[in-house]
């Protein structure tokens, strides 16, 4: 099974992305989650024509067609492979789910048993939802039980604080200890929160 693909993006949309490998390219598709973790990589390809990437995939046959998803890390696919292991739960609405929020956000509905939450989610019914609890919520609390699964929230909002603020054109080196200082002394920001107070003083 295909683990990760390396290679140059020659297209990248809010839904896929192309990446050429050694002459072949894979299209891939992507939650919005992923995206928002390369979204720089449009201005990078308008300045350099391509811009490199490691990506985590899944592959998914279908009777007429092989379809790659991508991940920007292990726990999204993780989650990703939990989510599609419900009954009635394919691929796109997996996807959809991870689109409409954080993994961090479907961990913690799932294992709080939070119905409302995911039925917000389009595609997402009632039946689904409860589906979904009952069959993922003791095992996503037990994998989560060592912290090693589950990404702490603030490393999840200091990611997209991260991410922003390289899109803003700062680098990544000056923004990685800005924000390590700004959660030391504000464990509880939010990922704007961080933004604010980094813009003050970058």
């Amino acid at each position: 099974m295909l683990n990760h693909i390396e290679g140059n993006i020659s297209e990248c949309n809010p839904t896929h992305i192309v990446v050429d490998c050694n002459g072949v390219g894979y299209h891939i598709n992507l939650s919005l989650h992923t995206f928002s973790q390369i979204k720089a990589c449009p201005e990078r390809m308008r300045r350099d024509k391509s811009s490199r990437i490691k990506i985590l995939v899944h592959l998914v046959v279908k009777e007429d067609a092989f379809v790659l998803y991508g991940f920007i890390d292990d726990n999204e696919r993780q989650l990703f492979r939990h989510l599609i292991s419900v009954s009635g739960i394919g691929p796109n609405t997996a996807r959809m789910m991870l689109s409409a929020f954080q993994p961090q956000g479907i961990y913690e509905a799932i294992i709080n048993k939070d119905q409302s939450m995911l039925q917000s989610i389009k595609g997402i019914g009632a039946k689904s939802a409860q589906r979904i609890i009952v069959e993922l919520q003791d095992k996503l609390s037990k994998e989560t039980g060592s912290q090693e699964f589950l990404p702490s929230l603030h490393n999840a909002n200091r990611q997209e604080a991260l991410s922003a603020l390289i899109v803003l054109g700062f680098s990544k080196m000056q923004v990685e200890k800005i924000l390590d200082k700004i959660i030391s002394e504000n464990p509880d920001f939010s990922a704007e929160d961080m933004i604010r107070k980094a813009l003050k003083v970058l």
